[in-house]
């Protein structure tokens, strides 16, 4: 073998290697926001694991290794491994879940449980994927624990009042559903700030509807009404004001029909709201992302494979709802104005559709 072979086979190797680091290193981000870390590093002044072990409680040892773990890889600053600190940049994204940059949430300790990965290599044979229980109830909070910052902190007071009309509805009293409410971060946000509005929310997972009946009877809210459905179900009476589709249409195995349920749900002059993962019809445009990887392997554990998991579903994947596409199946669907939104989210565009 010569010597630019094996130079070659190096750098790949190295390139497969950094992937496994990554999985490692996502455990990590995992350990330390479950268990405040981050938390506890913000705005103070370098630390060492003793003192961080008397500030959490938890081991000096196994914090040691966490600190050093996360030095090597750039998310804590350190000069000679005993002393660390974790930048304003860094408090902001891994510890403040008031930022809109806070991106902690989103790793939730590993890709997927052994059984579901054993689950999704079958899938590779049978074309058949998952549905959104089948990964488990772990899947429903991770999801809510990833999304729910933004949710919380854009929902309300930046998206809803750049839609024409929207609040002065919602302030008035007006019907709304979210389809894919998942655990009903958005219809509870919504709900305590909108008292005299009523928000319907489904979502085809049992283990979503029952985090979100809890955490609506937690805030004592009494205008919401969750229920196990698909955006087919949806009531054909033009009752709604507003429908939003979070982040859900590329998951769905009928995304046409549910487009054309929704159009017969919402009343002539309401408002669809829908959020999707900012992507291009184009592979050179995409790889202009630098979480290309990350989204299709999110994609093949998570939303290609919801959205296969009926025969013939349509298996959008995480990237297949392009602006394009969105505009061309909403038209198809029966809507006449489409809009997009562009609200300095880095993951999502918003689509402003109306009948």
């Amino acid at each position: 073998m010569s010597t630019d072979e094996r130079d070659r086979i190096s750098a790949f190797a190295l390139r497969v290697w950094g992937y496994k680091q990554g999985e490692m290193v996502s455990l990590m981000l995992h350990l330390g926001d479950r268990l405040g870390l981050y938390q506890a590093m913000a705005g103070q002044a370098p630390m060492t694991a003793a003192e961080l072990a008397a500030a959490t409680g938890l081991h000096e040892r196994w914090l040691l290794e966490w600190l050093r773990g996360q030095a090597a890889a750039r998310l804590i600053d350190t000069e000679d491994g005993e002393s660390f600190q974790l930048s304003p940049e860094g408090a902001a994204v891994l510890a403040d879940s008031q930022d809109l940059s806070f991106a902690a949430g989103a790793f939730a300790g590993g890709a997927a449980p052994p059984d579901v990965v054993d689950r999704l290599a079958d899938a590779f044979r049978s074309g058949l994927g998952l549905t959104f229980d089948e990964r488990g109830p772990a899947a429903a909070a991770a999801i809510e624990r990833m999304t729910e910052p933004w949710t919380r902190l854009a929902l309300v007071p930046l998206i809803l009042p750049a839609l024409d009309g929207v609040v002065g509805r919602l302030q008035a009293g007006a019907r709304v559903a979210d389809v894919g409410c998942g655990s009903g971060v958005a219809v509870c946000a919504m709900a305590a700030a909108f008292p005299a509005s009523r928000f319907d929310g489904l979502d085809p997972s049992q283990h979503a509807i029952g985090r979100a009946r809890a955490k609506a009877a937690g805030f004592g809210l009494e205008n919401t009404d969750f229920r196990l459905a698909k955006a087919e179900d949806l009531p054909g009476d033009h009752r709604y004001d507003l429908v939003l589709t979070l982040d859900c249409i590329h998951d769905m195995p009928r995304p046409a029909q549910a487009m054309a349920a929704i159009r017969q749900a919402i009343r002539p002059d309401g408002t669809w709201l829908i959020k999707d993962i900012r992507s291009s019809p184009s592979w050179t445009a995409n790889l202009r992302n630098p979480m290309l990887a990350m989204m299709y392997g999110l994609s093949v554990t998570g939303c290609m494979s919801s959205g296969l998991s009926e025969p013939g579903g349509a298996g959008l994947g995480t990237l297949g709802f392009h602006p394009e596409l969105a505009e061309r199946m909403c038209r198809e669907a029966g809507f006449s104005r489409f809009a997009q939104r562009d609200f300095d989210d880095p993951v999502n565009l918003y689509y402003e559709v109306r009948p």
